[in-house]
């Protein structure tokens, strides 16, 4: 737009006085971002139409009003990189490959004051590079900016990148930032960030400085759990080493921080990955002849990387054997938890492991997976992955190699033990049960038999069927979950053969498992009814009939509803019960023979209505 356009605009639209600069911008060939529409070029304005004609990349050439886009359009500065991108492709593209400290300088110094969030940045080089391309390359560029004296990175997102005047080491600006905080867990990140970067650089004098807030921080500061000041002692030591201290002159050392075995367990799980195998070492040292039983005990409750850490550290000591009948032992105790599992199934064909595992892989194994799947499902509070699950069902081979050794009766059972795990979905759990029926053909009645009791409805009132659900939601939600806390409860008390109260957990665990069974088969075959299809010319679910026993002539009147709604001392029984069955089907007039315990009663049906009507 010319002055003289933006002036005729303005004096018919005062408001726009406090845009005059911006209007004035756009003009022919400026390149421009709108909120809606995107990266566009002003082609030209319409002087007649007092219209703006903007080419955006994914609108083709757009007529606009420029009262509208002085508030949803703003026009990029030449050396803006969307600009660049399209005036100077081949030096962009030349940057992106090989200099990508350099392009962010670049991007910055279109900015104001220099400066932008790294959110800012962001959405510039996902636009510049492509939304797949742009997150591994900013991983990368990330670290090259990091090392980079010219640009200051931001601690927090929303701070900002800035370009220094005066260029400033990764030294420099970490000691900076430590001087400048009074948080222990930040010196300790800080630090080790410096013990990283100081060996490539002059060691500054500041060090020794540094090295005694790490260490006041580590053995006095109240904001650090064990894990924390643990991890700040490792890292307090190789400061030290850069300093030229000794560390074992300062307290409290890494040994004496893993002195009490009670900890452990707690330290383990907030410990940085990296720092696991170091850990193990600690323990060796702090414990020379405890420490194989005490990472035995460790492994037991072990997730993740750790569980790999503690196998390959007993067996680099020579614990394969003890760890070996540890393994078994677990089994036979149903005590192998889903992380240690998942490693064995994972490491089956390894020639490292072949000793330890050999005879392992077994239907007993299986059993025991079955188990720990189903556990971790019954733990979860959410619908989250497991990964035990997960290798099952992915791993094609997994299946044959842990049935190998078994017979027709030991697969059904792990198939039906299957069909009632709570830890896979019904699409898995079949696609699953077809590798079964591939090595056991007789399987296949396990599902045919599955589908029968599906295709047998049961006809229940709504206030019964959710009595039901009330009853199998208090079983899975609370009654499992209190038995399996039992079951923990009472391994940790010693030998299981002498272990009264282990007994008696796992028998409620098999009444409590076979009654959620059979709960969830009754609610898949329910189908609630009001019993209005009952008719009154003969007698079905829903009906009220008026009998009298033998030759006598007293009446008695039944109520025939669903299958759980029996009320014995209200005269409604079931249609299942053998008084509903014989009368199913039956007009007036008819008799019907029923036998109740030893003796057999001749009943004459004498009327039939509906209870619908009696409760409408």
């Amino acid at each position: 737009m010319t002055p003289e356009a933006v002036s005729l605009l303005i004096a018919k639209n005062p408001s726009l006085k406090t845009a005059k600069a911006k209007l004035e911008a756009m003009k022919a060939g400026a390149y421009c971002v709108h909120r809606s529409w995107g990266f566009g070029q002003i082609q030209s304005y319409d002087e007649v139409s007092h219209r703006l004609i903007i080419d955006f990349a994914t609108k083709n050439a757009q007529s606009m009003d420029p009262t509208f886009c002085a508030t949803t359009l703003d026009v990029l500065p030449a050396n803006h990189l969307l600009v660049r991108k399209e005036t100077e492709p081949t030096v962009i593209a030349k940057l992106i490959a090989d200099n990508p400290a350099q392009l962010v300088i670049e991007a910055l110094a279109a900015y104001p004051n220099n400066a932008a969030t790294a959110i800012e940045l962001e959405i510039i080089f996902a636009q510049v590079l492509g939304e797949e391309k742009f997150k591994k390359w900013w991983a990368t560029a990330r670290k090259a900016v990091a090392k980079d004296p010219r640009i200051a990175v931001p601690v927090k997102k929303t701070e900002c990148y800035f370009l220094r005047d005066i260029p400033v080491s990764t030294e420099d600006e970490l000691t900076e930032s430590f001087n400048s905080t009074r948080s222990a867990r930040r010196r300790i990140l800080l630090a080790e960030k410096l013990v990283d970067t100081a060996g490539k650089q002059d060691i500054k004098a500041d060090l020794p400085t540094i090295l005694t807030a790490v260490t006041e921080a580590v053995k006095t500061s109240n904001q650090l759990d064990s894990a924390e000041r643990l991890y700040g002692a490792a890292v307090r030591d190789r400061l030290a080493k850069l300093a030229g201290v000794d560390a074992a002159t300062l307290e409290p050392s890494q040994t004496s921080l893993v002195a009490n075995v009670r900890d452990l367990p707690g330290i383990v799980e907030k410990l940085p990955v990296q720092f696991q195998s170091t850990f193990l070492e600690l323990l060796q040292e702090a414990h020379p002849l405890e420490h194989r039983d005490i990472i035995i005990n460790l492994l037991k409750v072990s997730q993740g990387k750790f569980t790999t850490e503690c196998i390959n550290f007993l067996i680099e000591n020579g614990h394969s054997d003890e760890l070996s009948t540890t393994f078994k032992r677990w089994m036979s105790e149903q005590n192998l938890r889903a992380p240690v599992l998942h490693w064995i199934v994972k490491n089956r064909h390894s020639k490292k492991f072949s000793k330890l595992l050999g005879d392992m892989i077994s239907p007993r194994l299986f059993s025991a997976i079955f188990y720990a799947i189903d556990y971790e499902a019954l733990q979860a509070a959410s619908a989250r992955r497991i990964p035990l699950g997960d290798a099952l069902s992915e791993d094609t081979e997994l299946i044959p190699d842990l049935l190998a050794s078994a017979n027709g009766e030991t697969a059904r059972d792990l198939a039906n033990a299957l069909l009632l795990n709570q830890g896979f979905e019904d699409l898995t759990k079949k696609s699953l049960l077809a590798r079964f029926i591939k090595l056991f053909p007789a399987i296949q009645s396990v599902i045919a038999g599955e589908g029968d009791s599906k295709e047998e409805q049961l006809l229940v009132s709504r206030e019964s069927y959710e009595r039901k659900r009330e009853e199998y939601e208090t079983i899975v939600s609370k009654k499992i979950p209190d038995n399996s806390k039992a079951i923990a409860t009472a391994r940790e008390h010693g030998d299981l053969k002498e272990n009264s109260e282990y007994k008696m957990a796992k028998q409620d665990q098999t009444v409590l498992m076979a009654q959620k069974g059979q709960l969830e088969k009754d609610l898949s075959r329910a189908r609630i009814s009001d019993f209005k299809e009952a008719s009154t010319d003969q007698v079905g679910v829903g009906s009220v009939v008026e009998l009298t026993v033998g030759s006598s002539k007293k009446s008695i009147r039944y109520t025939i509803l669903g299958a759980w709604d029996s009320v014995p001392d209200q005269n409604i029984v079931s249609y299942k019960t053998p008084l509903g069955q014989a009368l199913l089907g039956k007009k007036a007039g008819e008799s019907v023979k029923v036998k109740i315990g030893r003796e057999e009663e001749n009943y004459n049906l004498v009327k039939i209505s509906r209870y619908a009507d009696s409760v409408a």
